[in-house]
């Protein structure tokens, strides 16, 4: 789909030389009304020249004078061959240089912990060659031994739903069969926070306190095994501790001279 051509400058260009309400020039320039209403009052777009939606041929003169006939009318632009699928042709990633010096430790981090993605991808997130990736890769990189991991989202290479769509669609085209911890690896940040584990974790605080039972464990054979004595066996304090007789007691005290 075309766009138009100098939006601001076309509004200021309808303000000032038709009839249309405001909400019909906010329609077309794809501004607010408020704003269309700022430059009518001169408060925005101060020092703008206007420019010729109709001379420059984005317009036809025809849907100017529906729309001023018809406050209700949406104008439409003008369809413009040349112009389809402009959004499509995207030429190659533009890095500002003051971030240049940071890709290889981006493309070290892709490497590292998203190493399904494939060349191609790693080259369109961060604007780098493939040639590049694979020296990383193989670490054979001149400067290897000083490059660090770094995110490339954190580092501003590229979005985190760019980076989302890459793993998932990478992910889309491995077949083998893959745990919990590898899955979350390779999905996007949102689904993997969605994602219910199979297997319920316990913290590792009380790991193995799951069979913990307050129950005695011997069951009732223990019960079995306990003294089947009655209380009255237990009666004489002499027969509970095994204490020798009192006789014994008394002959060894006739044994010892007596002084």
């Amino acid at each position: 789909m075309a766009k138009l051509l100098h939006p601001k400058a076309t509004a200021v260009w309808l303000v000032d030389n038709t009839t249309l309400t405001f909400k019909q020039v906010a329609d077309f320039t794809g501004f607010h009304e408020l704003e269309i209403q700022g430059i009518a009052d001169g408060d925005v777009a101060v020092g703008v020249k206007g420019f010729d939606p109709v001379a420059n041929n984005q317009i036809e003169p025809e849907e100017i004078d529906k729309a001023q006939a018809n406050p209700l009318y949406r104008m439409k632009l003008k369809y413009n061959p040349a112009a389809a699928d402009e959004e499509k042709r995207r030429g190659p990633r533009y890095t500002p240089l003051s971030k240049r010096q940071d890709r290889p430790n981006a493309i070290l981090w892709l490497v590292k912990f998203h190493p399904e993605l494939s060349d191609g991808q790693i080259s369109k997130l961060v604007g780098t060659t493939k040639p590049t990736i694979t020296s990383i890769r193989e670490r054979t990189h001149w400067n290897i031994q000083n490059m660090q991991p770094i995110d490339p989202v954190a580092l501003g290479l590229c979005k985190q739903s760019e980076l989302d769509a890459a793993v998932a669609k990478a992910a889309k085209k491995l077949d083998a069969v893959m745990t919990d911890d590898e899955r979350r690896k390779l999905v996007s940040t949102e689904q993997s926070l969605e994602m219910d584990s199979a297997e319920p974790r316990l913290p590792s605080a009380i790991e193995g306190l799951e069979t913990f039972s307050l129950s005695d464990p011997r069951g009732e054979d223990a019960e079995d095994d306990t003294d089947s004595r009655s209380d009255s066996d237990f009666a004489d304090a002499d027969s509970f501790f095994n204490l020798p007789s009192g006789e014994d007691d008394e002959d060894d005290e006739d044994d010892q001279p007596r002084t």
